[in-house]
């Protein structure tokens, strides 16, 4: 297909705080969790960047009173976030490749899309799930608007059109690659300002008995395990069932089965069709709404709960890690990823943290969105003497602690900072 031209970033602002809800465009939105201001999650740079300004901005999760949906408004310039993205899922988060793995054996049993069909990846990334798909048989298509990462995809022999995906590229590639019996789309489906065209897009390209499948974070599993460090400008929304289901119907697509998954701190897989497809609704869907209903997912107070309970493990973190230093010992962060750095900004972190480490070689010798903390390898644990490793990779802290078994066996203690404050070991 021909490639829709860049436009500039300076055509139009870095950042814009829209007025409506995402999903339903009702105005009647509040904020739900305020959240500290933050740079730009991902944007590590180099020593060679350091003297350019990184501006912090607004970072507040509203909800929509009207249909429930929860999302952050202060909309940053998708030219700015995904041109240059950095991130891949081959190296950037652990056990994806193998998430991966199982989810193409998941969906390819339960859509039994034939062999030679068409399976195409919004937000296509490095292109580890369609490899799954490719290896099965199928013909696949990535998109990507990542131009450098998209390059290396096709590259690898995935092919990837660097573009952001709308309705038009929906409509044109279908009609220039044929129908698709499976499209599949992983957080992506939360990163676009513009899902409705987004939702139109799909709905042009599958088949009539094609398969939309999408994997999200779950609010309900932010509120209870207090993820509010998936939260960042990358992150437009943060889904639940019962207005993802209003919203699909409302573009000709129907929600038929749901699931719920621990990956990135909790998230849902869901499967929706062309409106009148072949596929039953599944008791899922009503089941994971009356889940939502019971912790009143569409209404302030969940949250307001989880901002006091932010607000008060921050409070005790901080004075650990004063005490701390005023012990004088030596304070570094374990992980350097998007949500670290929300975590850094919204617990204030900064002055009582050197440097970070990370175990991904492609971070190390980066400084951290912001406050420019260095991004070292782990064995610059041993050899500065650290004391205290602050667990900004918190969901991983289990395989980190048992990796540096000799950090705490000389003495050092690990600082889980979520969902409670433990100083290990115990």
């Amino acid at each position: 297909m021909t490639l829709p031209e860049s436009r500039p970033a300076s055509t139009v602002p870095l950042c814009r705080h829209r007025e409506d809800c995402r999903l339903c465009q009702s105005k009647n939105v509040a904020v739900a969790l305020p959240l500290k201001p933050s740079p730009l999650a991902d944007q590590y740079v180099p020593a060679s960047l350091l003297k350019q300004p990184q501006p912090s901005f607004p970072l507040d999760l509203y909800l929509c009173l009207d249909c429930g949906h929860a999302q952050v408004l202060d909309v940053i310039d998708p030219e700015v976030l995904f041109r240059h993205y950095i991130y891949e899922s081959a190296t950037s988060s652990p056990g994806l490749v193998e998430h991966f793995k199982k989810y193409s054996e998941q969906v390819l049993s339960r859509v039994r899309p034939p062999r030679g069909s068409l399976a195409v990846d919004i937000g296509s990334n490095d292109g580890t799930l369609l490899r799954f798909f490719q290896k099965a048989g199928l013909k696949t298509l990535g998109i990507d608007p990542a131009q450098e990462v998209a390059a290396k995809a096709t590259a690898s022999g995935i092919r990837t059109i660097p573009v952001f995906f709308t309705s038009e590229v929906g409509r044109n590639l279908a009609a220039e690659e044929g129908p698709a019996a499976l499209v599949t789309a992983n957080n992506a489906f939360a990163h676009s300002d513009e899902l409705a065209d987004m939702a139109d897009g799909v709905r042009e390209m599958l088949a009539p008995d094609g398969v939309f499948v999408f994997e999200v974070s779950y609010v309900a599993d932010l509120v209870a395990g207090r993820v509010f460090d998936f939260i960042y400008h990358e992150h437009l929304c943060h889904h639940s069932v019962k207005p993802l289901r209003t919203f699909l119907s409302r573009h000709g697509l129907q929600l038929f089965d749901v699931e719920r998954l621990p990956i990135k701190g909790g998230s849902l897989r869901c499967f929706a069709q062309k409106a009148g497809g072949p596929h039953p609704t599944r008791p899922t869907v009503t089941q994971l709404m009356a889940l939502e209903a019971d912790m009143k997912l569409d209404q302030l107070e969940p949250y307001q709960q989880l901002s006091d309970t932010l607000d008060g493990l921050r409070s005790r973190l901080l004075v650990l890690l004063a005490q701390a230093r005023g012990a004088g010992r030596r304070i570094a962060g374990y992980g350097a990823s998007a949500t670290t750095t929300t975590l850094l900004h919204h617990f204030e972190l900064g002055p009582y943290v050197e440097f970070l480490v990370d175990d991904n070689a492609g971070r190390q010798g980066l400084f951290s969105p912001g406050l420019h903390l260095p991004v070292l390898a782990p064995e610059q644990l041993y050899e500065r003497k650290v004391n205290d490793v602050l667990l900004m990779a918190w969901r991983y802290y289990q395989p980190i602690v048992a990796a540096h078994r000799r950090f705490t066996d000389a003495g050092g203690r690990f600082i889980l900072p979520l969902p409670e404050l433990k100083v290990l070991p115990l």
